[in-house]
């Protein structure tokens, strides 16, 4: 290998963790494209490509494109999304395994959102408490 680092991650992991991470889209047609945005709606995510690409799919560890990202099935990558060099060489340093790597969590990509759940809570408790 190069003077690249390797990267290890978990391979049993949620989609929306892994394309945040990762920021790559795999196709059916076998091109990857680069992620612009990616929103969780429920169990479904919304992802846009560099490319104009709108579309949903399921939050799934053992959907199509998660196992495209693990096993590195793409063989191009998009022209319009002009994805650069130096991704496609992390990503192709990057490995997945069973039983060692990092561990990436799915949390939600809203910033604030943890804030918020907090302050409810406070505010919950102060209107238990205060015999209202």
């Amino acid at each position: 290998m190069s003077d690249e680092k390797k990267r290890y991650y978990r391979k049993h992991l949620k989609l929306h963790p892994l394309i945040e991470k990762i920021k790559l889209w795999p196709s059916r047609s076998g091109v990857l494209h680069g992620v612009k945005h990616i929103r969780r709606r429920g169990d479904f995510l919304e992802i846009e490509t560099h490319c104009g690409n709108n579309f949903y799919t399921h939050n799934s560890c053992k959907s199509r494109a998660a196992r495209w990202l693990r096993n590195k099935w793409a063989v191009s990558a998009c022209t319009r999304c002009r994805v650069p060099e130096w991704k496609l060489t992390k990503y192709t340093n990057t490995f997945f395994s069973a039983h060692h790597g990092k561990v990436l969590k799915d949390h939600p990509s809203e910033k604030g959102y943890y804030e918020q759940i907090a302050s409810r809570v406070a505010e919950k408790s102060e209107t238990e408490y205060s015999g209202v």
